[in-house]
């Protein structure tokens, strides 16, 4: 039995193309409709690791979709409807090649770079005397160039976004509003679970229409980092670790293991033991992000699952339509 879903070869009806992500696989159909599949896959340091995460698509696809509609009063976004838990459909935008990073809190790539003795980040500075996981005074907007599978995201300041006309300065400063409202409502909904949403990652794109819309994932914990806010305060006076929700515990596993997705490196053996902790771990992250139980879909044969699902509900959509 294959119990995780790292590649996918569907053809759909009216199907135009595919794009393979590091996580998600987009079916592009004709009608302006994209059809994404969330697959097991898991990357860490922008390195696709060699073995899938069961349910963790599952995972990501259903957080996603609850966030969205959790957000869709103050930022419109791209998702119409999850036939399937893997998938999400929506319509088809062309996506801004910038990452909008937003951090709440001096964590991760943050404190890394601020270890380092650097003040600045994408052009923003930050304060000094700060020990790492402690809260920005506001949160820092620090984006990324996009990159495509095998390349690594690179940091990118709003001047050099503008310079480089990679977006307009028109576009920019609604993305940048909408980055800060859903940063704002991500912080409360996390607030209501017994969490700190410490940072996160936005991606838009622009409908055919000319609409920016949210896409891609939201909240998740490959896209954003959490703690927990019980003990917070204390951790942090005692110099102690924070108790975090994220992928991060991956990050560390591997760099434990030497690997950092440095040219040379290699990708250091999973266990099926291991597999099996990670998959329990984003369960774990599901229930806590979300407040529901997770409920394991079906995987004895997730592609046939898959297609079956979509095709359902693209032949129920044509007849509606």
């Amino acid at each position: 039995m294959k119990n995780s879903i790292t590649d996918t070869n569907f053809n759909f009806p009216g199907q135009i193309k595919v794009y393979k992500g590091k996580v998600r696989e987009v079916y592009y159909l004709e009608n302006d409709l994209l059809v994404m599949v969330a697959t097991d896959r898991l990357s860490a340091f922008d390195v696709v690791m060699p073995k899938g995460i069961p349910y963790k698509g599952q995972i990501l696809n259903q957080i996603a979709t609850q966030m969205m509609a959790a957000t869709q009063d103050i930022v419109p976004n791209w998702l119409e409807a999850t036939p399937d838990p893997n998938v999400a459909i929506g319509k088809k935008c062309k996506p801004f090649k910038v990452e909008m990073v937003i951090r709440g809190y001096l964590s991760g790539h943050a404190a890394r770079e601020y270890k380092a003795g650097k003040r600045i980040l994408c052009g923003v500075s930050m304060p000094d005397g700060m020990k790492e996981n402690d809260k920005f005074p506001v949160p820092i907007i620090t984006p990324a160039t996009k990159a495509e599978m095998g390349d690594h995201d690179e940091d990118i300041s709003k001047e050099d976004i503008l310079k480089r006309q990679i977006v307009t300065k028109q576009d920019y400063e609604i993305l940048e509003d909408y980055t800060k409202k859903l940063f704002q409502r991500g912080t409360e909904i996390a607030a209501s679970r017994g969490l700190i949403l410490v940072d996160t990652k936005y991606e838009f794109g622009k409908t055919i229409d000319g609409e920016i819309v949210l896409i891609d994932e939201i909240h998740t914990p490959d896209s954003s980092r959490y703690f927990y806010a019980e003990g917070y305060e204390e951790r942090q006076k005692n110099g102690e670790i924070q108790k975090q929700l994220s992928k991060e515990f991956v990050r560390q596993w591997l760099i434990q293991n030497n690997f950092q997705g440095l040219e040379g490196q290699t990708v250091p053996e999973m266990s099926d033991d291991y597999i099996d902790s990670v998959s329990e771990r984003y369960i774990e992250l599901y229930e806590k992000i979300t407040g529901f139980p997770f409920e394991k879909a079906d995987i004895s044969n997730i592609e046939d699952r898959i297609e079956s699902n979509v095709l359902d509900y693209l032949k129920h959509r044509k007849v509606k339509n």
